[in-house]
């Protein structure tokens, strides 16, 4: 059988794990959910863009061409500089025909009065063949998060999205009955208080 002090404790032992919850929903769950809706809202809106939350992009490496700096299944973020911040040894990512590569610029030449950029996998043995243009660059490596890339793509998904969306309205809606029922008991003990006087 209960006592009064233990039921008191499972009372607050509960509320504080409410809460917990409630927080990492409020401050995990809903920047995921914002960052998500922004990228896709971008991509119906300019479909033939890789979308950005406030300039940064971030991609997937699929290929073993920079190890060992990034390793297959890092996350990696990049970010649209200015052309004059774009140097030598810098490690950037850019459009290859249909694919974004993510390699070294080992040199910079001039051709018809565009600058172009020779780049290198740190893995690789040779140079690329293509030469790469400043309209080419999606963007400049700033950071990586190692064996990050699944659970980016499956964050991304509209599924994870739907999913999340849900969740917080779940947690607004519990939050609020609870609250509601809370109002209505403090209403009925004031109302009988009062009766009993």
């Amino acid at each position: 059988m209960y006592k009064i002090r233990d039921y008191k404790e499972i009372k607050n032992r509960n509320e504080k794990i409410k809460k917990i919850i409630s927080i990492f929903i409020y401050i995990i769950i809903i920047p995921i959910i914002v960052i998500n809706i922004t990228l896709i809202v971008k991509s119906f809106i300019r479909p033939n863009k890789i979308p950005d939350f406030i300039g940064y992009k971030n991609f997937v490496i699929v290929s073993e061409s920079m190890e060992p700096t990034i390793m297959v299944g890092d996350a990696i973020f990049v970010k649209k500089v200015p052309e004059k911040e774009i140097k030598i040894n810098d490690i950037i990512s850019f459009h290859d025909g249909e694919c974004i590569n993510t390699h070294r610029i080992v040199g910079v030449s001039e051709e018809n009065g565009i600058k172009m950029y020779r780049t290198k996998g740190d893995n690789n043995r040779g140079e690329d063949k293509e030469k790469v243009s400043y309209s080419q660059i999606e963007g400049k490596y700033l950071f990586k998060i190692n064996n990050f890339g699944n659970l980016i793509k499956v964050l991304q998904s509209k599924v994870t999205l739907a999913i999340l969306i849900l969740l917080v309205c779940c947690n607004t809606y519990f939050n609020y009955r609870l609250k509601y029922k809370r109002k209505a008991r403090r209403d009925k003990r004031k109302k009988y208080e009062q009766n009993n006087i």
